[in-house]
């Protein structure tokens, strides 16, 4: 089985090649130079370009040739292909994937769509790569990956909304609204459709963190073991003070925490800060982060 993926997972070039993942990148171009997404532009370096800028990034998926390309090679070794993506509700990489995959007949490709985004989707890239290691069939691997997008939950704040207005990404009269009265909101990405959706508004950003915790609350009890994972935009202070805030009332696995990627950063900006967890009874044994 060979294993796909796209730089919205927001694993390293490196580790990729180590665990034996073929990774596809997203393109980012801020103030007209153009970057390859997870390879050649560190996420730090990346804000402040962003920051300094005075046009908003571009972003691009793969194209379907590329993906025919690398999908035609690893045939060649395997046929049997596990091509897992960023969420549809996102970005356009999925639908690249589906289109190439049509046009590789020599190749049995299943793909999946993790309705997510950064280390949610990497839980699931790197079980499988697990998985596939261990010698599971392929309908296994994907029943697995399943019930790890059931269980676990992605809900991030952040202190700018105007690049997620100028994406797209929420509503641009409602997120300009929100902006001119200070408002943060806390967005949950879609488990049905992979969307972002806001779900809570606070007026600072301390609170908007602490309705992250708020909001986890609301899917699993004061106490549970969780298994997590902080997500931060170049914001090491809010990261730390989100994992405080899940500190005071859930008993939490701590994954290390993730800067998110350029390709995703370039629709949100400096200082996100997310969560992705799941209850640590919930997730299959064969998970691996």
């Amino acid at each position: 089985m060979k294993i796909v993926t796209d730089s919205g997972a927001d694993i390293s070039y490196e580790e990729c090649k180590s665990i034996g993942i073929t990774m596809l990148p997203l393109k980012v171009e801020v103030n007209g130079v153009s970057y390859i997404s997870g390879v050649d532009i560190d996420p730090d370096e990346f804000y402040d370009l962003m920051d300094a800028s005075p046009t908003m990034p571009i972003t691009s998926t793969p194209s379907v040739g590329e993906f025919v390309e690398v999908y035609k090679r690893l045939a060649q070794e395997d046929p049997e292909i596990l091509s897992i993506h960023l969420s549809s509700g996102l970005s356009g990489t999925y639908n690249a994937a589906v289109q190439a995959a049509a046009m590789v007949p020599e190749a049995k490709i299943t793909l999946i769509d993790t309705l997510t985004l950064s280390a949610g989707t990497a839980w699931q890239v790197r079980t499988a790569s697990a998985m596939a290691k261990a010698g599971h069939q392929m309908e296994e691997v994907v029943k697995t990956l399943r019930k790890i997008q059931d269980v676990s939950s992605t809900i991030f704040t952040l202190p700018d909304l105007k690049y997620l207005i100028a994406g797209g990404r929420i509503s641009h009269l409602r997120g300009l609204l929100a902006s001119l009265l200070g408002i943060k909101p806390v967005i949950e990405v879609s488990k049905v459709d992979g969307k972002y959706y806001d779900k809570v508004k606070k007026r600072s950003f301390q609170q908007a963190i602490d309705g992250i915790t708020e909001m986890v609350m609301k899917i699993h009890p004061a106490g549970t073991e969780l298994v997590a994972q902080i997500v931060s935009a170049a914001n090491p202070v809010g990261a730390n003070q989100l994992k405080a805030s899940m500190e005071k009332v859930f008993k939490c696995e701590w994954k290390p925490t993730v800067t998110l990627g350029t390709a995703l950063g370039a629709h949100t900006g400096r200082g996100l800060v997310g969560i992705i967890c799941a209850a640590k009874s919930a997730l299959p044994s064969m998970a691996s982060f």
